[in-house]
């Protein structure tokens, strides 16, 4: 009789428990990336009440006798499932397409997250602005190259940093020079390059036919720019195909008295240059750029982050990481939406998203929870009929004590 009112004790805690992970999942049913719980239960060892026989003579096979003692929870398991994504817009919150967790630091420890929803710090540094803890990854150098090789360390934006100046060192002219052109007929166009201090400088590059298939070509600096002079020049030649075929200087060498690096020399390519019967049309690009301040970012798929500057370039700033677990069932939660490594989950597996195994990320956008309402609820009532069926086994078992007890008045 005490047996029945044991096992149900264990079936009201078991069914407790359960209640209470279902309670846990739907208070965080609007929590970014949290992973819904469930509950697993076993029984309890039975008592033997007649042990098992083997056939004996004309007799067969008698089976064991045994009562069970209730109910025991076996595990209580996180569902790392996909949950839904949500869009926000801004730029630092990102989320999670497959598998991985946002790799996160305190300095001596290290937490692990689907919550993406990060902000630039006072320092420049991406965190998490509720918790302060950085995101971890791999920053690239002053040329915008990154070691994945190199253990992570904290991303840093440094919104208003400024880039050093590129001075030119190739040009490109390309265009077509007209075929019927009379001797002694001109063709102009203005080339931007760039000294070592991102100075700009105009130069005009002026185009003189001298002879059938041939033209001269003349550099002259902007007027109005008094640190700049040059008097560089040369002779190009066509086939009588009016494709390019040679020419005798390829570089412009720019005179400077501004303090930046003199002289300027700058290759011109003019392989991509023809002369056909048509409109002249030239035109030229040069590299080299002046120096900018970094005023907005983006990342893509590959958690790779690129600074947009002033001046019109990009640049790579650093390389968010993602780590994966053989067992990410095996994590601990840590609270505030994060997980520490265990020795059931493995150590992480960090690397690029994307690679190895790992989601992609994808930006302006949240994981929601991955809590299925409908199931919850379901799995609610079956706590309560459980609880209740329980219940009923102790009263049920508390009456017939009480007949035992009334059989001696």
């Amino acid at each position: 009789m005490l047996r029945s009112m044991f096992s149900a004790i264990s079936g009201l805690r078991s069914h407790q428990v359960m209640m209470d992970v279902i309670g846990n999942n739907i208070a965080n049913v609007n929590t970014v990336g949290f992973k819904a719980g469930r509950v697993s239960f076993q029984d309890i060892l039975s008592q033997t009440v007649r042990g098992g026989a083997t056939p004996n003579g004309d007799l067969g096979s008698i089976n064991p006798a045994q009562v069970g003692l209730g109910v025991t929870v076996a595990g209580i398991d996180v569902l790392h499932t996909q949950g839904n994504l949500q869009s926000t817009g801004r730029l630092t919150d990102l989320a999670i397409q497959g598998d991985g967790f946002f790799v996160m630091s305190n300095g001596p420890l290290t937490y692990f997250t689907r919550d993406g929803a990060f902000d630039i710090g006072l320092d420049g540094s991406l965190v998490n602005p509720a918790s302060g803890l950085r995101v971890m990854g791999w920053q690239a150098d002053n040329a915008g190259v990154v070691d994945t090789t190199a253990p992570v360390g904290p991303l840093t934006i440094p919104l208003g940093r400024r880039t050093t100046a590129l001075a030119s060192s190739d040009a490109v002219m390309q265009g077509n020079l007209d075929a019927r052109a009379a001797l002694g007929d001109t063709v102009s166009t203005t080339l931007s390059v760039f000294d070592s201090l991102g100075t700009r400088h105009a130069v005009k590059i002026t185009f003189t036919k001298t002879a059938d298939n041939e033209w001269s070509w003349s550099a002259t600096a902007d007027p109005s720019d008094p640190d700049a002079s040059t008097t560089s020049g040369g002779t190009i030649t066509f086939t009588s195909e009016g494709q390019f075929s040679s020419v005798d200087t390829t570089t412009l060498s720019i005179s400077l008295s501004n303090g930046a690096t003199s002289p300027l020399d700058v290759d011109l390519d003019f392989s991509r240059m023809n002369q056909y019967a048509g409109a002249s049309q030239v035109s030229g690009v040069a590299d080299g750029f002046s120096s900018g301040t970094l005023v907005t970012f983006s990342i893509g798929s590959g958690g790779e982050i690129t600074g947009v500057f002033s001046n019109g370039q990009t640049q790579v700033l650093g390389q968010i990481a993602l780590a994966t677990f053989t067992n990410p069932g095996g994590l601990l939660r840590a609270g505030q939406n994060l997980f520490q490594a265990s020795s059931a989950s493995g150590d992480p597996l960090i690397g690029v998203p994307g690679t190895g195994g790992s989601g992609t990320v994808t930006t302006g956008a949240l994981e929601m929870s991955n809590v299925d309402l409908a199931t919850q609820f379901t799995g609610m009532i079956t706590a309560q009929r459980g609880f209740q069926a329980n219940g009923r086994v102790i009263t049920t078992s508390d009456e017939m004590l009480q007949e035992l007890v009334n059989l001696k008045r």
